[in-house]
Protein backbone atom coordinates (compact mmCIF):
# COMPACT_ATOMS: atom_id res chain seq x y z
CA UNK A 1 0.00 0.00 0.00
CA UNK A 2 1.64 3.20 -1.41
CA UNK A 3 1.33 6.52 0.54
CA UNK A 4 -0.78 9.31 -0.60
CA UNK A 5 0.81 11.97 -2.39
CA UNK A 6 1.42 15.16 -1.09
CA UNK A 7 -0.10 18.04 -2.54
CA UNK A 8 1.57 21.20 -2.91
CA UNK A 9 0.79 23.82 -1.05
CA UNK A 10 -0.52 26.92 -2.71
CA UNK A 11 1.03 29.71 -3.59
CA UNK A 12 0.10 32.53 -1.34
CA UNK A 13 0.98 35.99 -2.29
CA UNK A 14 2.84 38.34 0.42
CA UNK A 15 -0.03 39.98 2.03
CA UNK A 16 1.07 43.18 2.93
CA UNK A 17 -0.59 43.67 6.32
CA UNK A 18 0.62 39.97 6.70
CA UNK A 19 3.13 39.48 10.03
CA UNK A 20 6.43 40.07 7.94
CA UNK A 21 5.16 43.47 6.28
CA UNK A 22 2.32 45.39 8.70
CA UNK A 23 4.62 47.54 10.70
CA UNK A 24 6.74 48.77 7.24
CA UNK A 25 3.08 49.21 5.79
CA UNK A 26 1.38 51.10 8.48
CA UNK A 27 4.50 53.15 8.64
CA UNK A 28 4.13 54.04 5.12
CA UNK A 29 0.98 54.93 5.08
CA UNK A 30 0.92 56.99 8.18
CA UNK A 31 3.41 59.40 6.85
CA UNK A 32 1.50 59.40 3.68
CA UNK A 33 -1.40 60.28 5.48
CA UNK A 34 0.00 63.29 7.48
CA UNK A 35 1.56 64.62 4.54
CA UNK A 36 -1.51 64.85 2.65
CA UNK A 37 -3.60 65.65 5.61
CA UNK A 38 -1.20 69.02 5.44
CA UNK A 39 -1.70 69.46 1.33
CA UNK A 40 -5.36 69.01 1.83
CA UNK A 41 -5.49 71.37 5.14
CA UNK A 42 -3.30 74.76 4.51
CA UNK A 43 -5.75 75.79 1.94
CA UNK A 44 -8.78 75.95 4.49
CA UNK A 45 -6.37 78.09 7.26
CA UNK A 46 -4.59 80.58 4.46
CA UNK A 47 -7.24 83.33 5.01
CA UNK A 48 -6.64 83.12 8.52
CA UNK A 49 -3.28 82.98 8.13
CA UNK A 50 -2.68 85.73 5.74
CA UNK A 51 -5.24 88.26 8.32
CA UNK A 52 -3.74 87.25 11.50
CA UNK A 53 0.01 87.57 9.73
CA UNK A 54 -1.44 90.77 7.79
CA UNK A 55 0.45 89.81 4.42
CA UNK A 56 -2.37 89.08 2.21
CA UNK A 57 -0.21 90.02 -0.30
CA UNK A 58 1.92 86.80 0.21
CA UNK A 59 -1.28 84.39 0.15
CA UNK A 60 -0.28 82.83 -3.66
CA UNK A 61 2.94 82.60 -2.47
CA UNK A 62 2.50 80.73 0.96
CA UNK A 63 1.38 77.81 -1.50
CA UNK A 64 3.48 78.32 -4.29
CA UNK A 65 6.74 77.86 -1.39
CA UNK A 66 5.52 74.40 -1.03
CA UNK A 67 5.23 73.10 -4.58
CA UNK A 68 8.18 74.49 -6.07
CA UNK A 69 10.46 73.49 -3.26
CA UNK A 70 9.13 69.70 -3.53
CA UNK A 71 9.63 69.82 -7.21
CA UNK A 72 13.66 70.46 -6.21
CA UNK A 73 13.12 67.71 -3.65
CA UNK A 74 11.63 65.25 -6.06
CA UNK A 75 14.20 65.31 -8.45
CA UNK A 76 17.50 65.49 -5.76
CA UNK A 77 15.92 62.66 -3.37
CA UNK A 78 15.22 60.34 -6.74
CA UNK A 79 18.53 60.56 -8.06
CA UNK A 80 20.07 60.08 -4.45
CA UNK A 81 17.98 57.07 -3.62
CA UNK A 82 18.83 55.36 -7.20
CA UNK A 83 22.33 55.61 -6.52
CA UNK A 84 23.15 55.50 -2.72
CA UNK A 85 19.61 54.21 -1.18
CA UNK A 86 16.44 55.47 0.44
CA UNK A 87 17.65 55.81 3.85
CA UNK A 88 19.01 59.47 3.84
CA UNK A 89 16.18 61.14 1.88
CA UNK A 90 13.34 59.39 3.74
CA UNK A 91 14.98 60.67 7.01
CA UNK A 92 16.14 63.75 6.06
CA UNK A 93 12.76 64.52 4.23
CA UNK A 94 10.84 63.60 7.04
CA UNK A 95 12.65 65.73 9.40
CA UNK A 96 13.23 68.92 7.60
CA UNK A 97 8.38 68.23 6.83
CA UNK A 98 8.53 68.32 10.86
CA UNK A 99 10.70 71.31 11.39
CA UNK A 100 8.54 73.02 8.89
CA UNK A 101 5.33 72.01 10.21
CA UNK A 102 6.45 73.53 13.97
CA UNK A 103 7.85 76.47 12.20
CA UNK A 104 4.46 77.52 10.76
CA UNK A 105 2.84 77.37 14.26
CA UNK A 106 5.27 79.50 15.52
CA UNK A 107 5.43 82.00 12.80
CA UNK A 108 5.25 85.20 13.79
CA UNK A 109 5.67 87.04 10.32
CA UNK A 110 4.38 85.63 6.89
CA UNK A 111 8.07 85.74 5.55
CA UNK A 112 8.52 83.09 8.53
CA UNK A 113 5.53 81.51 7.38
CA UNK A 114 6.42 81.24 3.72
CA UNK A 115 10.24 79.85 4.94
CA UNK A 116 8.07 77.23 6.86
CA UNK A 117 6.44 76.20 3.86
CA UNK A 118 10.00 75.76 1.79
CA UNK A 119 10.66 73.73 4.74
CA UNK A 120 7.67 71.79 4.19
CA UNK A 121 8.07 71.07 0.40
CA UNK A 122 11.16 70.03 0.63
CA UNK A 123 10.44 67.31 3.40
CA UNK A 124 7.31 66.25 1.72
CA UNK A 125 8.80 65.65 -1.80
CA UNK A 126 11.97 63.81 -0.54
CA UNK A 127 10.12 61.66 1.70
CA UNK A 128 7.39 61.00 -0.45
CA UNK A 129 9.78 59.63 -3.56
CA UNK A 130 12.10 57.48 -0.89
CA UNK A 131 8.70 55.64 -0.17
CA UNK A 132 7.97 54.96 -3.48
CA UNK A 133 11.66 53.58 -4.12
CA UNK A 134 11.17 52.05 -0.57
CA UNK A 135 8.45 50.43 -2.15
CA UNK A 136 10.57 48.50 -4.62
CA UNK A 137 13.26 47.62 -2.61
CA UNK A 138 11.49 46.43 0.71
CA UNK A 139 8.33 44.21 -1.08
CA UNK A 140 8.15 42.06 -3.47
CA UNK A 141 6.90 42.03 -6.83
CA UNK A 142 4.13 40.66 -6.60
CA UNK A 143 3.07 42.90 -3.70
CA UNK A 144 4.04 46.12 -4.98
CA UNK A 145 1.05 47.14 -6.61
CA UNK A 146 -1.28 46.80 -3.45
CA UNK A 147 1.01 48.66 -1.76
CA UNK A 148 0.78 51.68 -4.60
CA UNK A 149 -2.76 51.19 -4.26
CA UNK A 150 -3.16 51.26 -0.70
CA UNK A 151 -0.79 54.84 -1.09
CA UNK A 152 -3.21 56.14 -3.49
CA UNK A 153 -6.05 55.49 -0.75
CA UNK A 154 -3.88 57.34 1.92
CA UNK A 155 -4.91 60.19 0.30
CA UNK A 156 -8.72 59.44 0.21
CA UNK A 157 -9.16 59.89 4.29
CA UNK A 158 -7.42 63.60 4.34
CA UNK A 159 -8.81 64.46 1.28
CA UNK A 160 -12.35 63.71 2.57
CA UNK A 161 -12.09 65.18 6.13
CA UNK A 162 -8.83 67.09 6.17
CA UNK A 163 -10.57 70.33 4.94
CA UNK A 164 -13.16 70.15 7.65
CA UNK A 165 -11.58 68.70 10.21
CA UNK A 166 -9.01 71.82 9.85
CA UNK A 167 -11.56 74.30 9.56
CA UNK A 168 -13.02 73.12 12.76
CA UNK A 169 -9.29 73.50 14.70
CA UNK A 170 -8.74 76.81 13.40
CA UNK A 171 -12.15 77.82 14.49
CA UNK A 172 -12.17 76.54 17.62
CA UNK A 173 -8.35 76.64 18.52
CA UNK A 174 -6.10 78.22 16.36
CA UNK A 175 -4.72 77.71 13.00
CA UNK A 176 -1.74 77.10 14.58
CA UNK A 177 -2.91 74.22 15.82
CA UNK A 178 -3.58 72.51 12.05
CA UNK A 179 0.04 72.11 11.91
CA UNK A 180 1.77 71.22 15.69
CA UNK A 181 -1.04 68.90 15.55
CA UNK A 182 0.98 66.62 12.87
CA UNK A 183 4.19 66.50 14.65
CA UNK A 184 3.78 64.31 17.07
CA UNK A 185 1.74 61.53 15.05
CA UNK A 186 4.84 61.08 13.08
CA UNK A 187 7.00 59.42 15.71
CA UNK A 188 5.24 56.37 15.57
CA UNK A 189 5.29 56.38 11.91
CA UNK A 190 8.94 56.29 12.12
CA UNK A 191 9.69 53.73 14.76
CA UNK A 192 7.30 51.36 12.49
CA UNK A 193 9.70 51.82 9.41
CA UNK A 194 13.33 51.60 11.38
CA UNK A 195 13.12 47.83 10.45
CA UNK A 196 12.40 48.20 6.98
CA UNK A 197 14.93 51.54 6.82
CA UNK A 198 17.93 48.72 8.21
CA UNK A 199 16.54 45.93 5.69
CA UNK A 200 18.42 47.87 2.77
CA UNK A 201 21.17 49.67 3.88
CA UNK A 202 22.24 52.16 1.52
CA UNK A 203 20.63 49.22 -1.60
CA UNK A 204 20.83 51.35 -4.50
CA UNK A 205 19.10 50.47 -7.88
CA UNK A 206 21.21 50.06 -11.36
CA UNK A 207 21.51 53.30 -12.23
CA UNK A 208 20.43 53.97 -16.18
CA UNK A 209 22.37 55.58 -19.01
CA UNK A 210 19.40 58.31 -20.02
CA UNK A 211 20.14 61.69 -20.15
CA UNK A 212 18.12 62.16 -17.36
CA UNK A 213 19.63 60.08 -15.58
CA UNK A 214 23.59 61.95 -14.77
CA UNK A 215 22.86 63.42 -10.83
CA UNK A 216 24.34 66.68 -11.49
CA UNK A 217 23.05 67.60 -14.65
CA UNK A 218 19.64 66.71 -13.10
CA UNK A 219 20.22 68.15 -10.13
CA UNK A 220 21.33 71.57 -11.69
CA UNK A 221 18.11 71.30 -14.10
CA UNK A 222 15.99 71.25 -10.61
CA UNK A 223 18.01 74.06 -9.23
CA UNK A 224 17.61 76.22 -12.38
CA UNK A 225 13.72 75.27 -12.74
CA UNK A 226 13.02 75.77 -9.04
CA UNK A 227 15.04 78.91 -8.73
CA UNK A 228 13.60 80.07 -11.62
CA UNK A 229 9.86 79.95 -10.71
CA UNK A 230 10.68 81.01 -7.53
CA UNK A 231 12.24 84.60 -8.97
CA UNK A 232 9.36 84.44 -11.45
CA UNK A 233 6.99 84.47 -8.70
CA UNK A 234 8.60 86.78 -6.67
CA UNK A 235 9.09 89.30 -9.36
CA UNK A 236 5.52 89.47 -10.29
CA UNK A 237 4.51 88.99 -6.70
CA UNK A 238 6.46 92.55 -6.29
CA UNK A 239 5.16 94.53 -9.54
CA UNK A 240 1.70 95.84 -8.81
CA UNK A 241 2.06 99.25 -7.20
CA UNK A 242 5.21 99.25 -7.10
CA UNK A 243 7.60 101.97 -8.66
CA UNK A 244 11.12 103.19 -8.86
CA UNK A 245 13.98 100.65 -7.79
CA UNK A 246 11.39 98.21 -6.79
CA UNK A 247 9.78 97.94 -10.54
CA UNK A 248 13.41 97.27 -11.58
CA UNK A 249 14.23 94.39 -9.65
CA UNK A 250 10.50 93.05 -10.01
CA UNK A 251 11.04 93.24 -13.59
CA UNK A 252 14.93 91.83 -13.36
CA UNK A 253 13.25 88.96 -11.23
CA UNK A 254 10.31 88.52 -13.81
CA UNK A 255 12.83 88.15 -17.02
CA UNK A 256 15.47 86.16 -14.53
CA UNK A 257 12.88 83.49 -13.86
CA UNK A 258 11.74 83.40 -17.22
CA UNK A 259 15.61 82.38 -18.37
CA UNK A 260 15.89 80.07 -15.68
CA UNK A 261 13.11 78.04 -16.38
CA UNK A 262 14.07 78.00 -20.70
CA UNK A 263 17.33 76.69 -19.84
CA UNK A 264 16.60 74.12 -16.63
CA UNK A 265 12.63 72.66 -17.36
CA UNK A 266 13.57 70.85 -20.82
CA UNK A 267 16.40 68.97 -18.95
CA UNK A 268 14.09 67.45 -16.85
CA UNK A 269 11.43 66.34 -19.35
CA UNK A 270 10.91 64.19 -22.33
CA UNK A 271 12.03 65.60 -25.84
CA UNK A 272 9.65 67.41 -27.19
CA UNK A 273 7.71 68.02 -24.13
CA UNK A 274 7.63 71.97 -24.04
CA UNK A 275 6.49 72.20 -27.92
CA UNK A 276 3.36 69.42 -27.16
CA UNK A 277 4.66 66.82 -29.39
CA UNK A 278 2.34 63.91 -29.93
CA UNK A 279 2.46 60.90 -27.80
CA UNK A 280 4.35 60.96 -24.10
CA UNK A 281 5.39 64.45 -24.47
CA UNK A 282 2.27 65.82 -24.84
CA UNK A 283 0.91 63.10 -21.76
CA UNK A 284 3.23 65.13 -19.26
CA UNK A 285 2.57 68.39 -20.08
CA UNK A 286 -1.22 67.74 -19.44
CA UNK A 287 -0.45 66.89 -15.53
CA UNK A 288 0.48 70.32 -15.28
CA UNK A 289 -2.41 71.81 -17.01
CA UNK A 290 -5.09 70.49 -15.50
CA UNK A 291 -3.25 70.74 -12.05
CA UNK A 292 -2.58 74.67 -13.10
CA UNK A 293 -6.60 75.17 -14.29
CA UNK A 294 -7.41 73.00 -11.12
CA UNK A 295 -5.75 74.33 -8.08
CA UNK A 296 -5.65 77.37 -9.51
CA UNK A 297 -9.06 78.10 -8.64
CA UNK A 298 -9.40 75.72 -5.64
CA UNK A 299 -6.48 78.03 -3.75
CA UNK A 300 -8.82 81.00 -4.08
CA UNK A 301 -11.68 79.20 -2.87
CA UNK A 302 -11.77 79.52 0.92
CA UNK A 303 -10.66 83.34 0.31
CA UNK A 304 -13.59 84.26 -1.35
CA UNK A 305 -15.77 82.38 1.07
CA UNK A 306 -14.34 83.93 4.07
CA UNK A 307 -13.93 87.43 3.04
CA UNK A 308 -16.69 88.21 0.59
CA UNK A 309 -19.42 85.87 1.13
CA UNK A 310 -18.51 85.84 5.15
CA UNK A 311 -17.90 81.83 5.74
CA UNK A 312 -16.36 80.72 8.77
CA UNK A 313 -13.67 78.72 8.06
CA UNK A 314 -15.46 75.22 8.54
CA UNK A 315 -17.97 76.32 6.27
CA UNK A 316 -15.24 77.07 3.54
CA UNK A 317 -13.58 73.67 3.78
CA UNK A 318 -16.92 72.08 2.80
CA UNK A 319 -16.20 73.09 -0.87
CA UNK A 320 -12.74 71.47 -0.83
CA UNK A 321 -14.03 68.04 0.96
CA UNK A 322 -17.02 67.88 -2.07
CA UNK A 323 -14.33 68.29 -4.91
CA UNK A 324 -12.48 65.37 -3.23
CA UNK A 325 -15.19 63.74 -3.44
CA UNK A 326 -15.56 64.63 -6.71
CA UNK A 327 -12.25 63.50 -7.58
CA UNK A 328 -12.24 59.74 -5.77
CA UNK A 329 -15.56 59.20 -7.75
CA UNK A 330 -14.29 60.48 -11.01
CA UNK A 331 -10.18 58.33 -10.37
CA UNK A 332 -12.65 55.02 -9.64
CA UNK A 333 -14.94 55.63 -12.31
CA UNK A 334 -11.85 55.96 -15.17
CA UNK A 335 -10.72 52.81 -14.09
CA UNK A 336 -14.08 50.94 -15.45
CA UNK A 337 -13.80 52.59 -18.80
CA UNK A 338 -11.93 51.40 -21.99
CA UNK A 339 -12.64 54.63 -23.94
CA UNK A 340 -9.19 56.12 -25.60
CA UNK A 341 -6.81 58.23 -23.09
CA UNK A 342 -7.42 61.07 -25.07
CA UNK A 343 -10.99 60.97 -24.89
CA UNK A 344 -11.10 60.66 -21.38
CA UNK A 345 -8.52 63.44 -20.45
CA UNK A 346 -10.67 65.51 -22.85
CA UNK A 347 -13.74 64.73 -20.72
CA UNK A 348 -11.56 65.49 -17.68
CA UNK A 349 -9.89 69.07 -18.84
CA UNK A 350 -13.57 70.00 -19.69
CA UNK A 351 -15.18 69.13 -16.66
CA UNK A 352 -12.67 71.27 -14.79
CA UNK A 353 -13.02 73.84 -16.75
CA UNK A 354 -16.66 73.78 -16.68
CA UNK A 355 -16.88 73.57 -12.68
CA UNK A 356 -14.17 76.49 -12.58
CA UNK A 357 -16.59 78.61 -14.11
CA UNK A 358 -19.72 77.49 -12.26
CA UNK A 359 -17.85 78.97 -9.20
CA UNK A 360 -17.46 82.59 -10.83
CA UNK A 361 -21.13 83.06 -10.47
CA UNK A 362 -20.85 83.23 -6.45
CA UNK A 363 -19.20 86.48 -7.31
CA UNK A 364 -22.37 87.64 -8.43
CA UNK A 365 -24.84 89.50 -5.82
CA UNK A 366 -27.49 87.02 -4.73
CA UNK A 367 -25.73 84.01 -5.07
CA UNK A 368 -25.46 81.98 -2.50
CA UNK A 369 -21.45 80.94 -1.98
CA UNK A 370 -22.86 77.32 -1.81
CA UNK A 371 -22.84 77.10 -5.08
CA UNK A 372 -19.30 75.84 -4.60
CA UNK A 373 -20.11 72.64 -3.93
CA UNK A 374 -22.05 71.21 -6.98
CA UNK A 375 -19.62 73.31 -9.30
CA UNK A 376 -16.19 72.10 -7.36
CA UNK A 377 -17.65 68.46 -7.45
CA UNK A 378 -17.92 68.76 -11.33
CA UNK A 379 -14.30 70.15 -11.19
CA UNK A 380 -13.02 67.44 -8.93
CA UNK A 381 -14.32 64.62 -11.29
CA UNK A 382 -13.14 65.97 -13.93
CA UNK A 383 -9.49 66.07 -12.05
CA UNK A 384 -10.10 61.93 -10.86
CA UNK A 385 -10.70 61.14 -14.53
CA UNK A 386 -7.66 63.16 -16.35
CA UNK A 387 -5.24 63.06 -13.70
CA UNK A 388 -5.36 59.51 -13.12
CA UNK A 389 -5.69 58.69 -17.07
CA UNK A 390 -2.60 60.67 -17.55
CA UNK A 391 -0.37 58.81 -14.80
CA UNK A 392 -1.69 55.29 -16.30
CA UNK A 393 -1.02 56.31 -20.13
CA UNK A 394 2.28 58.00 -19.58
CA UNK A 395 3.55 54.59 -18.32
CA UNK A 396 2.10 52.83 -21.25
CA UNK A 397 3.91 54.95 -23.31
CA UNK A 398 7.12 55.07 -21.45
CA UNK A 399 10.17 52.18 -22.03
CA UNK A 400 10.98 50.32 -19.11
CA UNK A 401 14.08 52.06 -18.34
CA UNK A 402 12.40 55.29 -18.49
CA UNK A 403 9.01 55.27 -16.30
CA UNK A 404 10.97 56.38 -13.48
CA UNK A 405 12.66 59.68 -15.37
CA UNK A 406 8.87 60.10 -16.78
CA UNK A 407 7.05 59.53 -12.91
CA UNK A 408 9.56 62.42 -12.11
CA UNK A 409 9.31 64.49 -14.84
CA UNK A 410 4.66 64.17 -14.40
CA UNK A 411 5.07 65.63 -10.60
CA UNK A 412 7.75 68.68 -12.04
CA UNK A 413 4.87 69.21 -14.62
CA UNK A 414 2.09 68.88 -11.68
CA UNK A 415 4.07 71.34 -9.14
CA UNK A 416 5.10 73.52 -11.61
CA UNK A 417 1.69 73.90 -13.19
CA UNK A 418 -0.12 74.24 -9.84
CA UNK A 419 2.82 76.52 -8.38
CA UNK A 420 2.81 79.09 -10.99
CA UNK A 421 -0.62 78.82 -11.59
CA UNK A 422 -1.38 79.93 -7.74
CA UNK A 423 1.36 82.27 -7.63
CA UNK A 424 0.32 84.27 -10.44
CA UNK A 425 -3.50 84.29 -9.02
CA UNK A 426 -1.94 85.84 -5.68
CA UNK A 427 -0.38 88.34 -8.10
CA UNK A 428 -3.81 89.40 -9.86
CA UNK A 429 -5.47 89.63 -6.36
CA UNK A 430 -2.33 91.66 -5.25
CA UNK A 431 -2.50 94.34 -8.18
CA UNK A 432 -6.92 94.12 -8.16
CA UNK A 433 -7.08 94.53 -4.00
CA UNK A 434 -7.69 93.17 -0.78
CA UNK A 435 -11.06 94.60 0.25
CA UNK A 436 -14.22 91.84 -0.27
CA UNK A 437 -15.50 93.59 -3.54
CA UNK A 438 -11.79 93.34 -4.81
CA UNK A 439 -11.22 90.30 -3.58
CA UNK A 440 -14.36 88.73 -5.37
CA UNK A 441 -13.22 90.98 -8.77
CA UNK A 442 -10.18 89.14 -8.42
CA UNK A 443 -11.69 85.85 -8.03
CA UNK A 444 -13.62 86.21 -11.46
CA UNK A 445 -10.44 87.06 -13.40
CA UNK A 446 -8.53 84.08 -11.78
CA UNK A 447 -11.30 81.76 -12.82
CA UNK A 448 -11.14 83.05 -16.08
CA UNK A 449 -7.08 83.12 -16.42
CA UNK A 450 -7.82 79.50 -15.44
CA UNK A 451 -10.42 78.58 -18.09
CA UNK A 452 -8.55 79.51 -20.89
CA UNK A 453 -5.86 76.90 -19.50
CA UNK A 454 -8.55 74.10 -18.84
CA UNK A 455 -9.93 75.09 -22.89
CA UNK A 456 -6.31 74.54 -23.94
CA UNK A 457 -5.92 71.30 -22.40
CA UNK A 458 -9.24 70.20 -23.52
CA UNK A 459 -8.21 71.32 -27.10
CA UNK A 460 -4.46 69.59 -26.79
CA UNK A 461 -6.15 66.51 -25.68
CA UNK A 462 -6.05 64.91 -28.91
CA UNK A 463 -2.18 64.49 -28.88
CA UNK A 464 -1.68 62.53 -26.50
CA UNK A 465 -2.38 59.42 -29.28
CA UNK A 466 0.89 58.60 -30.77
Amino acid sequence: MTAPKTLDTPYQPPRIFGPQYRTATLGILLVVTLIAFEGMSVGVVMPEVSVELRAVNLYGISFSAFLIASLFANVVAGLWSDRRGHRVPFLLGVLLFVLGMALAGFAGSMEIFVAARVLQGLGAGGAVVAIYVMVARVYPPDARSKVFAALSAAWVLPAMIGPGLAGIVATQASWRWVFWGIVPLVVPALVMLLPALRQTPGAAGEPSTGPRSRPLPMSLAAAATAGGAAMLLAGITALPGASGRSLVLGGAGVVAGLVLLVVGLPRLLPAGAVTFRRGLATTIMMRGLLSAAFFGVNAYIPLLLIEYKEFDTSAAGLALTFGALGWSTGSYLQSRRTAEPSGRIRRGAACVTIGGLLTALAVLPGVTGWIMVPAWIIAGFGMGIGMTTVSVTAMQQSPANEQGANSAALSVTDMLGSGLAVGIGGALTNLIGHEPDQIATGYAVIVGLMALIGVSATVLAGRVKD
